[in-house]
């Protein structure tokens, strides 16, 4: 047993699977109801139809789990299995002592990841269409472990052990800290170790703390880490003026003033003196720095984005703000309200000033097409990986950003509305997340007896290539593409690796056996039979950490398994930018059956300026059907704390 301070964790919080060409009539293995989805999340809400069992037969019989039925909760045939944990037994008055759902988090991640079809699936009328899953015919097991104030760390190893005893086939978890921490001390990265050991891969969220460099959550190699992009939908909310111009913002806005002119006040006019505010201060609208009985119902432009509670409990009708922060995410607010750019705002500003009766009015939210997507949202965390350089990371992007899908009944869609609503449209890594997990699922279903290792090979190889021009960060932002479900079932070849290769990988980095034994759960040792660089670890990406201006070469040792063609030739094909330099031996692989095995290796040279700290290339072999893709990233490395 292994003995750690119980820390918390937090939430990394349908359109987004046609956008993938994945939609609900792709082709489908007859074994997707065998599938069992471990979800570790704020638990369910069961009698949401996304969860329906209608048409489901009983559980697989190699279901070992059990369903705790306390505070009204039933499973059925979909939700198949729900537990909840609280270490310390410290329930809140608005939790459910059940696996029930009460925040909505986890409602929303399994129903995307699992859900069935729901038709005329909305928020208020926004997003308007038909949700499901993406592996509608699998069964959910649910896993509570996160309350009101986090995901306790006990809560999360007791959970992968139940899980793993229980015989789910994939899991999800939606959290992470705030920052990496080593393996050893990593509560997700040890039970996801445990997870693998027993034929289960373990999907997480990348973190919600970009653009920052080197700020991923959640970076253990035998895990598949997962960042967030957009989809070719968005959502817009225009403002119109009294004097009849319109300016459009970002937000998601439900409700509907049809049309209706409100006065319009500008924050920094209408200080809340008496609590010792001046316009200074009030023009951000913080909570409790606006005079209710100047702003009650109006519209108040505000100089920044905040989360509008300010406005809304000085009973403002509405709000406007303004400012420079990335405008790529659509939030909730407690009140009407619309985020615009400065050049925008300043117009409005403009015309308050312009006349003594400035009216304006907030319309609802409208979906529109967003002609860039997919691109890496800002807040999506970025690498490099902060606790291994050199195990490039995340390992590819999926949709999360306003994915519309089911919610719980017992608060509402966003906080301070006392509306309820069966669905809400919410962004994170914590929505890419179960994207990616449905498609491991899907893979799974396909492939019943692929390691953890071949199925995260099969999802990154077949990832869909990113516009490096569109995504700064390039693979520190989307790692090795875009998710692309369908593509994943027939990889061609894959990058095969088990516990010993995760084990000889970790006494590479220099692990002593104690901390090699908190990994592991077993009494391994190190030695020079088990004792191997992170450049040999059986990875599907290539990363070298680098000084500025020299000269680097590294040998990196892979194998791959052919499960495309059993009779198959394959040729090396780079794709590669001045500075990087690759050499592939044997450049030639030639197969004579399935699951045949042919090694290689790929000689790097990198030289990286000091004006440009990282140089990406590719290496894809190509048997004419099967073009097998994996990144290559030669970068400057981070300082380090020594």
């Amino acid at each position: 047993m292994s003995v750690f301070p119980n820390g918390k964790k937090q939430l990394h919080t349908t359109r987004s699977w046609d956008f993938m060409g994945f939609s609900e009539h792709v082709k489908r293995a007859t074994t997707e109801s065998d599938i069992i989805v471990g979800m570790l999340d704020t638990g369910i809400w069961p009698e949401s139809q996304s969860f329906s069992d209608e048409n489901f037969g009983p559980p697989p019989k190699k279901w070992k789990g059990s369903c705790q039925t306390s505070s009204n909760f039933t499973c059925n045939n979909k939700i198949i299995g729900a537990k909840f944990y609280r270490s310390d037994k410290k329930f809140s008055p608005f939790d459910f002592k059940s696996p029930r759902d009460s925040e909505g988090h986890g409602t929303h991640t399994s129903s995307t990841a699992a859900g069935g079809l729901v038709s005329k699936a909305s928020l208020f009328g926004i997003g308007f269409g038909t949700a499901i899953g993406g592996v509608p015919s699998a069964r959910i097991a649910v896993y509570k472990i996160c309350w009101f104030d986090g995901c306790a760390d006990a809560d999360i190893l007791a959970a992968f052990d139940d899980a793993i005893a229980d015989g789910v086939d994939i899991i999800s978890i939606l959290v992470g800290s705030f920052s990496a921490v080593n393996y050893f001390e990593d509560t997700i990265a040890i039970g996801s170790f445990h997870a693998m050991k027993k034929g289960i891969l373990t999907s997480n969220s990348a973190g919600n703390s970009g653009p920052d460099a080197a700020s991923l959550a959640n970076v253990a190699p035998w895990t598949l880490s997962v960042a967030a992009s957009t989809i070719d939908r968005k959502f817009v909310t225009r403002v119109k003026l009294g004097n009849g111009e319109v300016y459009e913002g970002i937000s998601i806005n439900t409700i509907d003033y049809k049309g209706k002119m409100l006065p319009l006040i500008y924050g920094g006019d209408a200080p809340n003196r008496t609590g010792g505010y001046q316009g200074s201060n009030s023009r951000f609208c913080s909570l409790g720095s606006l005079d209710e009985k100047l702003v009650q119902g109006k519209i108040v432009l505000c100089d920044e984005l905040n989360d509008g509670f300010g406005a809304a409990t000085a009973r403002a009708a509405g709000s406007v703000m303004q400012g420079n922060d990335d405008r790529d995410v659509a939030y909730s607010f407690p009140l009407p309200n619309s985020y615009l750019d400065l050049y925008d705002g300043s117009k409005i500003a403009s015309y308050l000033n312009s006349t003594s009766i400035p009216t304006a009015t907030i319309l609802k939210s409208a979906a529109e097409k967003n002609e860039f997507a997919p691109v890496v949202v800002s807040f999506s965390s970025r690498g490099p990986n902060p606790i291994t350089n050199d195990i490039l990371k995340p390992d590819l992007t999926a949709p999360g950003v306003d994915i519309l899908a089911s919610w719980t009944q017992a608060s509402s869609p966003s906080e301070g509305d006392p509306r309820i609503s069966p669905f809400n449209i919410i962004s994170g890594t914590s929505m890419s997340c179960p994207h990616a997990t449905a498609a491991a699922a899907y893979v799974k279903s396909f492939y019943p007896s692929w390691s953890p290792a071949a199925i995260k090979s099969a999802l990154m190889t077949t990832a869909t290539p990113m516009s490096v021009e569109a995504n700064s960060d390039a693979e520190f932002a989307y790692g090795s593409g875009h998710l692309n479900p369908s593509m994943a079932v027939n990889p061609g070849l894959v990058y095969d690796a088990g516990e010993l290769d995760y084990v000889k990988f970790l006494c590479g980095q220099g692990y002593s056996d104690k901390n090699l034994s908190l990994v592991t759960g077993d009494n391994r040792t190190c030695s020079k039979a088990t004792n191997a660089t992170v450049w040999d670890l059986n990875y599907p990406s290539f990363a070298l950490s680098t000084k500025p201006g020299n000269n680097t070469t590294q040998v990196f040792h892979r194998t791959v398994t052919n499960v495309g063609s059993a009779v198959s030739t394959y040729r090396a094909v780079v794709y590669t930018r001045p500075g990087l330099m690759i050499k592939v031996q044997p450049s030639v692989l030639y197969f004579k059956s399935l699951y045949q095995k042919q090694s290689f290796v790929v000689t790097v040279t990198a030289n990286v300026g000091k004006s440009v700290n990282m140089i990406s290339a590719s290496l894809v072999w190509d048997d004419g059907v099967h073009p097998v893709r994996s990144p290559v990233v030669a970068f400057v490395a981070p300082p380090t704390n020594d």
